[in-house]
């Protein structure tokens, strides 16, 4: 079961495109890796073997 995360300052920015880019800080108190090759991914997502490197 996935936990809701509450998002906070310093969670994601905007990027130029105006998409939100969640942050190091969000990934690591959501607790695991969604494996959707995330920008700041802390838990190593491998897209070419489908692990985490953690």
């Amino acid at each position: 079961m996935k936990k809701f995360v509450k998002i906070e300052e310093g969670d994601f920015y905007l990027t130029p495109e105006g998409y939100k880019c969640f942050t190091e800080q969000y990934h690591l108190k959501r607790g695991y890796c969604c494996e959707s090759n995330c920008r700041h991914c802390p838990y190593g997502f491998n897209t070419k073997t489908n692990t985490v490197k953690k």
